[in-house]
């Protein structure tokens, strides 16, 4: 199982990114998948939870409205559009499966950076 997360970078308060996060070595369309992130100094925290199927959706209340979650099955990714980007959002932010036989797999990460 390989995660590869990408599209992280420095963004001014306001500002938009868009992270993929590349799946191979499973099944990516049976798995529900999440994004999760670190911020300095603070535990990793769920940010949002998409079904195997994309129809089911779950945020952590302090991204609701501004982040969203989906998949493309076709090419074993799943994206997170953040938009209305604010400071408290830098963070490394993961990709990560349900569990995978005896495991669950994290990617390396990718760095976002919300500052002016």
């Amino acid at each position: 199982v390989q995660l590869v997360e990408s599209g992280g970078g420095l963004v001014q308060p306001g500002g938009s990114l868009r992270l993929s996060c590349a799946a191979s070595g499973f099944t990516f369309r049976t798995y529900g998948m999440s994004w999760y992130r670190q911020a300095p100094g603070k535990e990793r925290e769920l940010v949002a939870t998409i079904t195997n199927t994309g129809v089911n959706t779950l945020y952590a209340d302090s991204v609701k409205g501004r982040f969203t979650i989906s998949r493309d099955n076709g090419k074993s990714t799943v994206y997170l559009q953040m938009n209305s980007l604010k400071p408290e959002d830098t963070a490394e932010y993961y990709c990560k499966t349900p569990r995978i036989g005896v495991r669950e797999y994290w990617g390396q990460g990718t760095q976002v950076t919300v500052s002016s």
